[in-house]
């Protein structure tokens, strides 16, 4: 199950030319300058096109989740691996108490339930390393771990067999939850596959309060999405309208995705669009309902409905949206997950992970927390991080501009013929 806490890291180098040598560089001046050095590797060897790049569906990577089973780690490579990334910021030392993490990969099975309906149960081992670690390195699991259910189980799936199959895969991970005193349980809410809007969410609804009863503490905690094809979740009356149907209305959440709203049309671009969406959140489904947010910025632009993610500051949503979030009271205490891109090639052009994109982008956020948004230091850094994802903006600006003229020509078309339909009927009338 993948999680999200603030870690506890070692420090990072961060190195950046000032004029004033004695003059100490803010906290978000050394966060961006590692973000844009590590953005750079990225750039330099552009990792290959992959369909996930498409729809919002092939953005589901199991490995997020626990994918197929890896190559042995050498000694050193564990090691590597443990080290941390960063110094760990102590949440009493912001001026707002924000839990921002990342969404990390675990290892295991929620793909291998999938397929084949079954998964190892959790050892007493590593149950007891679980919780020794959030001991050791002051997490509270309850309150600040987020686990995000298989994206291939479908709670709206009409198909009896493949329904019982979902809800398995489903009760499954809240029993494992419980067993390690985990207390949110993050969730795509389903697809339609064709079938009514309604009954899709009825279907939702029936299973989640199945699963409540089944075990006894976990908030099921429904995410927002962008809204592609027949996906649940874009509106926050979908959201409403599941929740309405739950039996025990303490058991269920909601967590922004911030990409997949402004994707789906919830903009937050500058602080009276964010108020306003908020605001609409609060009245359609209630801010108690608000448990969590996945922190993403946005490579497609607004109401385009493409699940793109982008590192922030960098994509259509932009930074002053983030600042947004990050000094808003009524977020405080909530975890926050950053699924922003990571990928890079090595030196043997091979794909692999950076995470140290997200130490920086945590102490990046962090930094956000009681800033002037008017200021000079705020500007310069919004302005960089523009630059940086400029590019890649243009590129999926470019494939939505040419799918809304191919789209607006065949519209074109069908009227036209319509019309031409339409006078030879007069014609034959007339004859």
């Amino acid at each position: 199950m993948a999680r999200s806490s603030p870690r506890k890291k070692s420090a990072v180098n961060y190195k950046e030319e000032h004029d004033e040598p004695a003059k100490k560089p803010s906290a978000a001046s050394k966060a961006l300058a590692s973000l844009t050095s590590a953005a750079a590797k990225i750039r330099a060897k552009p990792a290959t096109k992959r369909k996930a790049d498409d729809d919002e569906a092939a953005e589901a990577k199991p490995a997020v989740t626990g994918g197929q089973p890896k190559k042995r780690k050498t000694g050193k490579t564990k090691e590597e691996d443990a080290m941390p990334l960063s110094d760990r910021t102590a949440v009493s030392s912001l001026k707002k108490a924000m839990y921002i993490g990342a969404h990390v990969s675990a290892a295991g099975g929620r793909f291998h339930a999938v397929a084949n309906g079954t998964t190892p149960p959790i050892t007493s081992e590593a149950k007891d390393l679980f919780m020794s670690g959030c001991s050791h390195h002051g997490y509270k699991a309850a309150e600040h771990a987020l686990p995000h259910g298989s994206y291939l189980v479908n709670l709206a799936q009409s198909d009896p067999a493949k329904a019982t199959q979902a809800y398995n895969a489903f009760v499954d991970d809240l029993t494992r939850c419980e067993q390690l005193g985990i207390k949110l349980y993050n969730f795509h809410p389903g697809s339609t596959l064709g079938d009514s809007r309604d009954a899709a969410i009825g279907r939702i609804a029936a299973q989640l309060n199945k699963s409540h009863k089944a075990t006894s503490s976990v908030i099921t905690v429904l995410e927002n999405m962008a809204g592609a094809g027949n996906v649940i979740g874009s509106t926050w009356e979908d959201l409403r309208d599941i929740i309405a149907l739950v039996d025990d209305k303490s058991r269920v959440g909601v967590c922004i995705d911030t990409c997949h709203a402004f994707a789906a049309g919830h903009d937050m671009r500058t602080p009276e669009a964010f108020a306003k969406t908020l605001g609409e959140f609060r009245k359609i489904v209630g801010i108690k309902y608000l448990k969590a947010f996945h922190l993403n910025d946005s490579k497609a632009p607004f109401a385009s409905n493409r699940d793109l993610h982008a590192n922030i500051g960098t994509g259509f949503l932009g930074l002053r949206a983030f600042h947004s979030v990050m000094n808003e009271d009524s977020f405080c205490g909530m975890p926050m997950v950053l699924e922003t891109p990571i990928d890079k090639k090595d030196n043997k052009g091979k794909s692999i992970e950076d995470k140290q994109v997200w130490a920086d982008e945590i102490k990046l956020l962090e930094s956000l927390i009681g800033m002037d948004a008017d200021s000079e230091e705020f500007a310069a850094l919004e302005k960089k991080l523009q630059a940086q994802g400029a590019a890649e903006r243009q590129r999926i600006q470019d494939q939505v501009d040419k799918k809304g003229a191919k789209g607006g020509a065949k519209k074109a078309a069908g009227a036209k013929k319509k019309t031409k339909n339409a006078d030879t009927d007069d014609e034959n009338d007339q004859a």
